[in-house]
């Protein structure tokens, strides 16, 4: 069975293509070109990442090349006229990073990009060197589990822990992610519990709870009566 991936490190890319700070702008177009990425940490010294410079933060050059800068809407975007100014890496780019440490949480790592609006993030150790990177696609890598590792892991870590007498009579079936559990348990309140312990498990896509109380089995008439 592989391991399940829970935070950043397990499914980040370590070799990350960055610049320096002092990059010049047709480099930095060249190097996104021929790396096909659309954004990448900007770096100084043995590789403290000090900002990320994006297609984004490259725009303004191209948009604002024969306009004039003395618009109101171009003077409402300061930091874009800027940006068109900028010649390198550090004038052009979004500073502070956004950053992650590697052990971050997979969940926790998709808010931030959420709540950011950012596709990527640089993945720093406690000082703020580069360790890697991890982006929107590494994040969605734990739906590549086969149904038969989440099959395995419900069963382990859910079913066994919460229906310790009931767990043989308990069946899990994972069908591309979407874990159903059949059977008959004592506490009904614990369904709710086992939904919430599933839906953790990584790579699980939805899941759809079928457990019923076990009805209750009658004394025996005693002799004669």
């Amino acid at each position: 069975m592989s391991e399940t991936p829970h935070i950043v490190s397990d499914v980040m890319t370590q070799t990350v293509v960055a610049v320096g700070r002092d990059a010049p702008f047709k480099e930095i177009v060249r190097t996104m070109e021929q790396w096909k990425v659309s954004a990448m940490p900007v770096l100084e010294g043995e590789g403290r990442v000090i900002g990320v410079v994006s297609e984004a933060d490259l725009l303004p050059k191209e948009e604002f090349r024969d306009s004039d800068p003395g618009l109101f809407e171009q003077r409402r975007r300061l930091s874009d006229l800027v940006k068109a100014g900028g010649v390198t890496a550090e004038e052009l780019m979004s500073t502070p990073a956004i950053t992650v440490h590697p052990d971050t949480t997979l969940a926790q790592a998709a808010r931030i990009m959420a709540v950011r609006r950012v596709k990527r993030l640089p993945v720093v150790d406690q000082v703020g060197m580069l360790q890697g990177i991890v982006s929107r696609a590494d994040l969605l890598k734990v739906f590549l589990r086969s149904d038969e590792d989440i099959e395995e892991e419900v069963r382990r870590t859910v079913v066994s822990y919460l229906f310790p007498a009931f767990s043989h009579a308990i069946h899990v079936n994972v069908h591309e992610g979407v874990v159903t559990l059949r059977g008959h348990i004592r506490d009904t309140s614990l369904i709710s519990v086992a939904v919430r312990l599933v839906r953790a498990v990584e790579g699980v896509v939805d899941v759809e709870p079928q457990l019923t109380g076990q009805s209750a089995v009658p004394d025996e008439p005693e002799d004669g009566q």
